[in-house]
């Protein structure tokens, strides 16, 4: 007992030292949105933030890649990890150096063979309907070459969270249940796994939202215009404000987090409670 009231002035420092280290930052941001010498304070910076071209369709993008970069990895990544649990569990270390690639390819090398890959398209597939295909992942308005690095980029921390949650729960016990309930294979994953991975998904989510939101280099390099991008470009410029922008992505990303981990704590119907 007394090594744990020991212990609790520690906690207590560290957590300041980190809220210090934390919010200080985003404090002198602030603080650099707002005063302006000789008038004091003032919060223009902000109120000129919806006005300001690019803004709101930077941030829709960004938000509309997010969206559908967490459905594609999840969807790829769940049932992959799901089935490699069940059948085939020695591949494991396989799939986990696989999925770290990511970390180790540098961003710059990534997004040139991205770049590589798009124009030796066109020139060599001009003639079949691929060229189409080519042409259409690179739509302006809605980048689907993006998504597709985005989800390369995502895979280390959406195996991370995903495997620990898969760790903590018996995924065969739950699948032979499900199935003795007269359950299918896709019935079980869906009404008793997933409910029970729900923190992990949550996890992989915050992530992979964070991710896209704050992705720079692989955007800039292939020509698109997302949120981050949209920040460093006005920062020349327009200093006061790019900070203030800053600021408010903090601010709504921390929002996005909170909403979907409202979402998540919902109770999902099991395949139990279908049967009652």
């Amino acid at each position: 007992m007394a090594r744990l009231t020991s212990r609790r002035p520690w906690r207590a420092v560290v957590l300041a030292v980190a809220a210090l280290y934390f919010l200080l930052p985003l404090a002198a941001s602030v603080v650099f949105t707002v005063d302006v010498p000789n008038q004091g304070v003032n919060l223009d910076a902000y109120g000129r933030i919806l006005g300001t071209e690019g803004f709101l369709t930077s941030l829709l993008l960004s938000l509309e890649l997010a969206a559908a970069t967490i459905a594609v990895v999840l969807l790829l990544m769940v049932p992959a990890m799901v089935a490699l649990r069940l059948g085939a569990p020695r591949l494991r270390p396989v799939v986990e150096v696989v999925c770290s690639l990511p970390l180790v390819v540098p961003p710059i090398a990534f997004v040139a063979g991205i770049g590589t890959v798009l124009k030796w398209g066109p020139e060599h597939l001009s003639t079949t309907p691929l060229f189409q295909t080519f042409v259409a992942i690179q739509d302006p308005d809605f980048p689907v070459v993006l998504v597709l690095a985005y989800v390369v980029m995502a895979l280390p921390f959406v195996y991370r969270a995903l495997d620990a949650g898969l760790r903590a729960i018996d995924v065969r016990t739950l699948m032979e249940a499900a199935r003795s309930c007269g359950a299918n294979g896709t019935q079980a994953l869906v009404r008793a796994v997933l409910p029970n991975l729900r923190g992990a998904l949550l996890n992989a989510s915050f992530l992979t939202l964070a991710l896209v939101l704050g992705e720079f280099t692989v955007a800039q390099l292939l020509g698109f215009r997302p949120f981050a991008v949209w920040i460093v470009n006005i920062s020349g410029s327009q200093a006061q404000m790019s900070v203030a922008v800053s600021v408010l992505s903090l601010l709504v990303t921390w929002a996005l987090l909170l909403a979907l981990a409202a979402f998540g704590g919902r109770r999902a119907p099991s395949l139990t409670d279908s049967q009652k």
